[in-house]
């Protein structure tokens, strides 16, 4: 069962970001559409978000397995469960976690031309995880080698990251041109904490001989886990106060990093409109309370195969298992690249009314409004394997001047079925938005393979 425990744990703590937010993308009566894309085109005279509740988010997917395959009461073993679910995916499956809370935001126009530029700010926190599958390691850990004569398992497939922090930001937009808009957000990170292990390699096989009464058996290991803000807490001479010292990290006491998000607002004709960004260019280096543990060495056994776990054993091949592959505690600085997104998208608006007032409507012409749009919208994070990609067609409908909808349908490696829905009102200068992910799947949530939700409260001023 220690095993089996072992192995739900690397299902379940192990987990994935994916910060893709395709409702949110381009749906510019939100403020927070300009954390997408610096160069969105808002046309507010200033706005606030109300504290904490300006915009709170949480995405959760697996491309592997839902919640269902694990704890769904059908009379079959938990045990069984497991099996079938490590045995049905493969390491390139992932799982996906991401949290995000504002904690103050705000924006306004400057300038003696005051509708060409735009200042925004504000400050979130953020938790991130990320695994990938590692399939090798769990198959070990579950059965053993007995049944495996021959297999090289791959301790490279460990491969996690974890990391809270907080980001103090300011982003700087302006129409260069009456149809093209140029944005910029510099970002200060701040991490609470990171767990690192990415860049792991080794192999361990197993082979008979002598007749299979004698086996020959290898071990290279190369498995380095990073911390940071993290040891402390094991500490038992640990006496602050957890609370208080997470809020000191989070108001920039904790490891520090810079990043920047690149945008812009393309027309090339009044109702065509073309977008691009790049989010989250940056880096964290990690210097305050480090720590990593290392198994790193090579070694090879011949005789009756043993069990390198057991202490013991009648041999003394534990004791030179340990000597060989040492487990080291290190204290190494390290720099740790946030995951970078980009999106780009096109839209064809259509159904032009004409009015007086300025409206939160795409087109440089601020008389000009459309009550529908379609668009499609391409989504790409880097992570440490392969990028993940997601592809996004949408339609956007002005039902009335304070209520806007947005209708989307995602393509991505956790779900085919992915229809989203998001609301944007507005009622005088309040603004509320929800936006959820695959509807489709609200019927039974955990046989969801991902969902998404965001929310918020803002304070928005036209112009009269």
């Amino acid at each position: 069962m220690r095993k089996k425990a072992l192995i739900f744990t690397l299902f379940i703590a192990m987990s994935c970001f994916s910060q893709n937010k395709q409702i949110l993308y381009n749906f510019t009566s939100i403020p927070q559409s300009m954390m997408t894309n610096p160069g969105s085109d808002v046309k507010y005279k200033w706005y606030f978000g109300v504290p904490l509740l300006s915009g709170v988010s949480a995405n959760v997917g697996s491309s592997g397995f839902s919640a269902y395959d694990l704890f769904a009461d059908n009379g079959v073993d938990f045990n069984d469960k497991l099996r079938n679910v490590l045995f049905s995916t493969t390491k390139k499956d992932k799982v996906a976690v991401n949290e995000q809370i504002e904690l103050f935001s705000g924006g306004f126009r400057i300038g003696p031309d005051e509708k060409k530029a735009y200042i925004s700010f504000g400050m979130y926190q953020e938790f991130d995880m990320l695994s990938y599958m590692p399939k090798d390691i769990a198959v070990l850990a579950i059965d053993g080698n007995k049944d495996y004569l021959g297999k090289v398992f791959d301790l490279g497939d460990l491969n996690v990251k974890a990391e809270m922090l907080s980001v103090l930001h300011v982003g700087y937009h302006k129409n260069i041109k009456e149809n093209l808009i140029l944005g910029v957000r510099g970002k200060i990170y701040s991490s609470v904490f990171n767990a690192t292990s990415t860049k792991n390699s080794g192999y361990i096989y197993t082979i008979p001989s002598a007749g299979n009464s004698v086996y020959e058996q290898v071990i290279y290991s190369d498995l380095q886990l990073n911390t940071s803000g993290i040891a402390q807490y094991d500490d038992e001479n640990y006496t602050a106060d957890v609370a208080s010292d997470i809020r000191k990290k989070v108001l920039l006491g904790g490891n520090l990093g810079v990043g920047i998000d690149l945008g812009l607002t393309y027309y090339p004709q009044k109702n065509i409109q073309f977008t691009a960004s790049a989010v989250d260019i940056g880096f964290i280096n990690h210097t305050k309370e480090v720590e990593g543990l290392r198994y790193k060495g090579y070694y090879k056994f011949e005789g009756v195969k043993p069990n390198f776990l057991d202490p013991s054993q009648v041999s003394d091949a534990y004791q030179e298992f340990k000597d060989a592959i040492p487990l080291d505690t290190v204290y190494t600085k390290y720099t740790t690249w946030r995951p970078a997104k980009f999106n780009s998208s096109i839209q064809y608006s259509f159904g032009e009314e004409r009015s007086d007032e300025e409206c939160n409507c795409q087109g440089f012409d601020s008389e000009t409004v459309y009550k529908n749009a379609v668009g499609a919208q391409l989504f790409v994070m880097t992570t440490p394997r392969t990028p993940l990609v997601a592809f996004t067609t949408y339609y956007r409908r002005k039902i009335s001047n304070g209520l806007q909808l947005k209708a989307t349908y995602t393509l991505d490696s956790f779900s085919y079925t992915n229809i989203g829905l998001g609301l944007s009102s507005k009622l005088g200068p309040v603004n509320f938005y929800v936006l959820a992910d695959n509807l489709l799947e609200y019927k039974d949530i955990t046989k969801s393979n991902s969902f998404s939700f965001q929310l918020g409260l803002n304070v928005i001023f036209n112009d009269k």
